[in-house]
């Protein structure tokens, strides 16, 4: 049976390369989330309806990057990951920039599909250079920083097209959000390494990647793999409606601009978001020391602490009391994704790691990402037509329905997941 907490010595230059990881994933979600807070002026501009803002925020992005990570897993796996990170951001940099040319919805439909394409090759490579840097008991914070990427890039994506779209305008914000990722793609390819794959554990690997079938197989073959992964997804998709409409919400019910909303809700879901990434992630490390079933359960509990702040938040008098309310759920929003990359390192063997990312990723942005916006926007839309009042956040409320049923697949997850993760290392020794 393999040790998995036997001491490793410690990598050098591992910091520096988890660092600039991270500052790629934050501009992954300044240029995704840029267009969240300047939904309304474009709704408006463009003549749009919520389910036609849905599909740009979900599934015109999340089809492509969810469809292409699989292949560039694959050639991950194979290939060199720096390279193709640096690449990737290239692509949904330039993508992000060219958004700010669209004279129509065609025009930026297109140009969210092309910062799918680019961001596809983002995560799954970085995932899996950070297995490779940082030992088991480490990962979950190591992963847990490198998902705060998610909370900055929101909090500056928000404050930045905020900022300049009350100075310059929507198209302008675009162009702000893009260009400086073209910069960062120079720093990737020129000053960090490729690591040796699976430095950190006690076995390496250079040996041929398994093929397409027999990866799948063994991850489907992981029961708790599975549980966890569809609870993850449920509540993907109640957190991305959430993330994509609260701005929306905010600035109708209590008749605000998007300047008004941008720093506050910068902070709320991008800072508070990242503390709690980290914390979080911190405890579930020390926890899951002693029992490695609580990475599903530590999504679990948080799922379930989230639900009534969430209601809450829905049905405030105040938009002060709708901030206070969703402190709670923006601290422990994004534990999901980086436990979620965590089992996708632990449940797949050594040459599978990218994939398993991938995969993970290919289901949580399909069907997540791509479903919950698109799912909550034709709630709204049939809402309004029955004349309700408040229609986006009676949408909501029942978006928060995915959440509840993802606690029970989280606990499942749970029974059989040190079992799982022992199976992993011990086909990936032999």
């Amino acid at each position: 049976m393999t040790d998995l907490t036997a001491p490793r010595p410690r990598i050098s230059g591992r910091a520096w390369v988890l660092a600039v990881l991270t500052l790629v994933y934050t501009f992954n979600h300044v240029d995704r989330q840029i267009l969240v807070i300047l939904l309304e002026p474009i709704k408006e501009e463009l003549q749009l309806k919520d389910s036609q803002l849905g599909m740009l925020t979900g599934v015109a992005f999340a089809l492509f990057y969810a469809t292409l990570g699989i292949p560039v897993a694959m050639w991950a796996d194979r290939g060199n990951r720096r390279n193709i990170i640096a690449l990737a951001l290239t692509i949904w940099s330039g993508m992000t920039a060219l958004s700010g040319l669209a004279q129509n919805y065609w025009h930026l439909l297109i140009a969210r599909m092309g910062v799918g394409v680019g961001e596809s090759g983002g995560t799954p490579p970085a995932t899996s250079m950070i297995a490779d840097l940082y030992r088991p008991e480490e990962r979950a914070t190591a992963l847990g920083i490198y998902t705060t990427g998610i909370g900055l890039g929101i909090m500056a994506g928000f404050a930045l097209g905020g900022f300049i779209y009350e100075l310059f305008g929507w198209r302008v914000a675009f162009f702000a959000a893009g260009v400086p990722g073209l910069l960062l793609a120079l720093v990737v390819r020129f000053s960090v390494r490729e690591p040796v794959r699976g430095a950190s554990d006690t076995h390496q690997d250079a040996g041929q990647a398994p093929g397409f079938g027999e990866t799948l197989r063994f991850l489907l073959s992981q029961s708790s793999y599975v549980w966890m992964l569809l609870g993850c997804l449920l509540i993907c998709i109640s957190a991305n409606a959430f993330l994509v409409f609260t701005s929306s919400h905010l600035q109708r019910t209590y008749d605000l601009s998007p300047g008004d909303v941008a720093l506050p809700l910068g902070i709320l879901i991008g800072g508070v978001g990242s503390l709690g990434a980290v914390v979080i992630g911190a405890v579930c490390d020390r926890l899951s020391r002693r029992d490695l079933r609580w990475r599903p359960w530590i999504v679990a509990v948080c799922g379930a602490v989230a639900l009534p702040f969430a209601w809450m938040f829905l049905r405030a008098e105040t938009v002060w009391g709708a901030y206070a309310w969703n402190t709670v759920p923006s601290f422990i929003a994004l534990i999901y994704a980086s436990i979620a990359y965590t089992a996708s390192q632990e449940l797949a063997r050594l040459r599978m790691r990218a994939f398993a990312s991938a995969f993970t990723l290919f289901c949580l942005t399909l069907i997540g990402i791509g479903g919950g916006p698109w799912i909550a926007g034709l709630l709204s839309d049939h809402f309004m037509s029955a004349g309700a009042e408040a229609p986006l956040a009676r949408s909501l409320e029942l978006i928060l329905l995915f959440n509840a049923a993802s606690v029970i697949c989280l606990v499942l997850a749970g029974r059989r997941y040190r079992e799982d993760v022992e199976r992993a290392a011990a086909r990936s020794a032999a």
